[in-house]
C-alpha cells in the first residue's frame, strides 16, 4: 500500500453509542493512577507513557504493588537494542509472591475467593487465596519431589479445572517454566511443542468433557509422548470415575496420579527466588509457515502487561468477578489466572463449549457466579444471535458490569446486537486487540472514553503505537500498518532458542519499528479500528479490501448467522472473492438466496467488488477461542498445504469446505 492509497473503510461515519457516567469515571483504576501521577487527561497520559517510558513502567509497578525479593537497579536496559531490551535489571522477582503470597498478610484478602471452576458436566470447585496458597505449595513440592528445578520446562494439557491454575503457579513459584498447551491439540501438534521446548514433565486430565463427548486427554499425551524422550514425568488428574472404575492406562515409571501424588505433600513451600528476567512462560503461535513459535515471556514482563490492561481498560477492583471464555493455550488464559490474582480479583474458569447444552449456558454462568467483567469472542456473539430470545432466557444478568472482547474484529451488526440486546445499551464493550507477543494490548477501550460499534478508544497506556503508511510514516487518513514505535515491558523476549527467526517476524521490515501485521485506522475523532490481518488482504483489481469488508455486508442479511470470505487467483482480477456463509438454523439455502446475498455485497461495494461465488456451509473452522481461521479456509478451498490445524476445534468443516471446489 502506498502513503496515497487506502482501502474502503467500513467504520466510517460511526457515532459515540456509549458514554461514561461521572460515576464511572470518579471510580475508576485509570483515573487514581492519573491522579497519583499527576496527569490531567487521557491524552497527556498516553504522551507521557509513550515519551518516558522508564517513568511509566515505575509507576505501573508502583500501583499494582509488584513486590520484588530485591529491588531492581534500573527499570530498562536497551543496550542491545529495542527490540532486546531487559527490565528490571539485576532485580529478583518471583511473581507468584504477588499474585498469592501477598494477599495473604491480610486475614480478609487471604479468605478472598481467588478462583472458581465449572466443567460443562455443572462441577463447581472454588479456592480462597489462602487455600490456593496451600494446594500451591503441595503441588509445588511434589514437583520438587520428581526432581523438576529452576529453568525446567513442564506442560500444561489440561481441561480448564481448579488443578490447572494450581498446577500454572506451582510450576512458576519453582521457578521452572510453564508451557500451556490447547487442551484440543492432537499428538502430533503436542509432540513438536514439548521437542521443541525439551519439556521435562507434564500435566494432564484422564478426560474432559466437550458437547457431552468424553475426550480421553491421557490417551492422546500417551501418543504424543512415544517421540518425546525428554518428559520424564506425568501428573494425572482423576476425571474418569472412582480409583476402583479408572480404566486409564498409567506407566508405572512415569505416570503419576494427581491425588496420590500431590495431597500427601507438606503445606509448606520456600518460593525460589528468580530474576525478574527469568523465563516464566512459553506459548507457542502458529504461522501461515514453518514451526509454530515459542514466545518467551517472563516473571516481570507478561502478568505484569496482564495485570495493568485488565486494571485500566476493563477496570477490575480486588474482589471483582471476571470471567473470559478461552482456554489456557490461549494467552487469553494465562492472561485471566495471572492479571486478576496480581489484582487480588476472582478469575471465573469454565471447561466445556459455551453453547452447550444450550445458549443460555454462558449467561447462566453469569448468573450463578456474579461476574461483572464478561470477555468474549465476536465469533461466540455471532453463534448465539440465530437463537434469539432463547440465547438469553431468563437469566439475571444484573451483576455485569461491562463486557470485553478480543480474538478478531467485529462485524458492526453482532457488536450492536450485544451492546443493544445484552447490555440494554448501558454496559460498555471494551475492545481490546494486541497479541501473544504483546503480552496483552495494543489498543483498547476504556472506561474514562466514550465508544463507537466496534472501535477502540486508543492504544493502550505505554503502547507507542502508530498506523503507518509503506515508508512508515504516520497515516491519518486511510487504512495503515499498525506498529509500535517503543518498548514495552510485557514485549515477547524472542522466540524460544530462535532469537534471528524473531527479529526477521516483527523488526525486520523498519528499523527499530515493531510490525503488527494488522490493519488499522484512526478516525477524525479519534477512535481507533483494527481491520484485519494485513496478509488476509483481498486486492480486486488494483483495490485492497479486508475480509471484514464482505463479510460485515453478508451478516447484516437476516438469514445469515456466519460469514467468511477469502480472495483467490483470478486469470483477470489477479483475485476475486470467495464468501462462505453459516445460515440461520431454519434457512434452507438455494440459488435465489445466494443471488441476494450476491447482489447485496455489489450494491454495498460496488459491482467490482462482487464476490465470484458464495458457497453455503454448515459450519467455518474455528479455534477453541472461536477465532475465524481464514488462512485454512482458504487452502482448503485451493487444495492447498493447510499449514498448522492444531488448534482447530472442529476440523470437519475444513473438509467440507475442501470437497466445494472438487465437485
Amino acid at each position: 500500500m502506498t502513503k496515497h492509497e487506502s482501502k474502503l473503510n467500513p467504520v466510517s461515519g460511526f457515532d459515540f453509542v456509549w458514554k461514561p457516567t461521572e460515576e464511572n469515571i470518579a471510580n475508576s483504576n485509570l483515573s487514581s493512577f492519573m491522579k497519583k501521577t499527576g496527569v490531567q487527561s487521557i491524552a497527556d497520559l498516553q504522551q507521557c507513557s509513550t515519551d518516558d517510558v522508564e517513568w511509566f513502567t515505575e509507576n505501573v509497578l508502583q500501583f499494582l504493588d509488584i513486590q520484588f525479593q530485591h529491588p531492581y537497579s534500573k527499570i530498562l536496559d536497551v543496550s542491545r537494542g529495542i527490540a532486546l531490551p531487559r527490565w528490571c535489571v539485576n532485580g529478583k522477582l518471583n511473581i507468584v509472591q504477588n499474585c498469592i503470597h501477598k494477599w495473604l498478610q491480610n486475614p480478609t484478602t487471604a479468605l478472598q475467593t481467588a478462583v472458581i471452576s465449572e466443567t460443562e458436566e455443572g462441577d463447581v470447585s472454588s479456592l480462597s487465596y489462602q487455600e490456593l496458597a496451600t494446594e500451591v505449595n503441595r503441588c509445588s513440592n511434589a514437583l520438587r519431589s520428581l526432581g523438576i528445578t529452576k529453568g525446567d520446562v513442564v506442560a500444561l494439557y489440561m481441561p480448564m479445572t481448579i488443578e490447572i491454575v494450581v498446577a500454572l503457579f506451582a510450576i512458576a513459584s519453582i521457578g521452572a517454566i510453564v508451557l500451556p498447551l490447547f487442551s484440543g491439540f492432537g499428538p502430533v501438534a503436542i509432540r513438536d511443542r514439548l521437542n521443541d521446548a525439551e519439556a521435562k514433565a507434564l500435566f494432564t486430565a484422564s478426560t474432559a468433557k466437550r458437547r457431552g463427548r468424553t475426550i480421553t486427554l491421557k490417551k492422546t499425551v500417551d501418543e504424543a509422548l512415544k517421540e518425546v524422550p525428554s518428559v520424564r514425568h506425568v501428573i494425572v488428574v482423576r476425571r474418569s470415575g472412582r480409583p476402583s472404575v479408572d480404566q486409564t492406562k498409567m506407566d508405572v515409571k512415569r505416570d503419576h496420579w494427581w491425588d496420590e501424588l500431590v495431597a500427601g505433600q507438606s503445606e509448606k513451600n520456600k518460593l525460589a527466588q528468580t530474576d525478574a528476567e527469568d523465563v516464566l512462560m512459553l506459548i507457542y503461535t502458529s504461522g501461515t509457515t514453518g514451526k509454530p513459535k515459542g514466545v518467551v515471556h517472563t516473571h516481570c514482563g507478561f502478568p505484569v502487561k496482564a495485570a495493568q490492561d485488565m486494571c485500566f481498560g476493563t477496570d477490575v477492583h480486588p474482589g471483582q468477578v471476571i470471567h473470559w471464555v478461552t482456554d489456557m493455550g490461549w494467552m487469553m488464559g494465562p492472561w485471566l489466572v495471572f492479571g486478576a490474582a496480581l489484582l487480588g480479583a476472582t478469575c471465573v474458569i469454565y471447561d466445556g463449549s459455551p453453547d452447550h447444552p444450550d445458549p443460555t449456558r454462558l449467561w447462566r454462568l453469569v448468573e450463578s457466579h456474579r461476574i461483572e467483567i464478561l470477555g468474549l469472542s465476536p465469533t461466540l456473539v455471532r453463534t448465539l444471535i440465530p437463537h434469539g430470545d432463547d440465547a438469553i432466557g431468563d437469566c439475571d444478568l444484573s451483576s455485569l458490569r461491562l463486557f470485553a472482547s478480543t480474538g478478531e474484529p467485529w462485524n458492526p451488526s453482532p457488536w450492536t446486537w450485544l451492546f443493544e440486546r445484552i447490555g440494554k445499551k448501558k454496559l460498555p464493550i471494551i475492545n481490546y486487540s494486541g497479541g501473544t507477543e504483546i503480552s496483552g494490548g495494543i489498543v483498547m477501550s476504556n472506561p474514562l472514553q466514550p465508544l463507537k460499534a466496534t472501535g477502540f478508544s486508543g492504544p493502550c497506556p505505554g503502547i507507542a503505537a502508530d498506523v503507518v503508511d509503506d515508508d512508515c510514516t504516520p497515516l491519518r487518513e486511510g487504512v495503515g500498518e499498525l506498529v509500535i514505535r517503543k518498548p514495552w515491558i510485557g514485549m515477547a523476549r524472542g522466540f524460544w532458542n530462535n532469537e534471528e527467526r524473531y527479529l526477521e517476524t516483527y523488526w525486520s521490515r523498519w528499523k527499530d519499528v515493531w510490525f503488527h501485521g494488522d490493519w488499522a485506522t484512526i478516525d477524525t475523532d479519534g477512535t481507533w479500528y483494527i481491520l484485519g490481518r494485513s496478509d488476509d488482504t483481498i486486492n480486486v483489481g488494483g483495490k485492497r479490501l479486508g475480509p471484514t469488508d464482505f463479510e460485515s455486508i453478508l451478516v447484516t442479511h437476516e438469514t445469515v448467522a456466519e460469514a467468511g470470505a477469502i480472495g483467490v487467483p483470478d486469470p483477470i482480477k489477479g483475485t476475486t472473492v470467495i464468501c462462505f456463509c453459516v445460515l440461520m438454523p431454519t434457512i434452507t439455502p438455494d440459488q435465489k438466496l445466494k443471488h441476494t446475498l450476491l447482489d447485496k455485497t455489489a450494491m454495498e461495494l460496488g459491482k467490482p467488488m462482487k464476490p465470484a461465488d458464495i458457497h453455503f456451509v454448515s459450519d467455518l473452522p474455528k479455534t477453541r477461542n472461536s477465532k475465524l481461521m481464514r488462512r485454512i479456509i482458504r487452502n482448503a478451498y485451493l487444495g492447498e498445504d493447510l499449514g498448522d490445524t492444531s488448534s482447530l476445534i472442529n476440523p470437519e468443516a475444513v473438509t467440507e469446505i475442501a470437497l466445494l471446489n472438487k465437485s
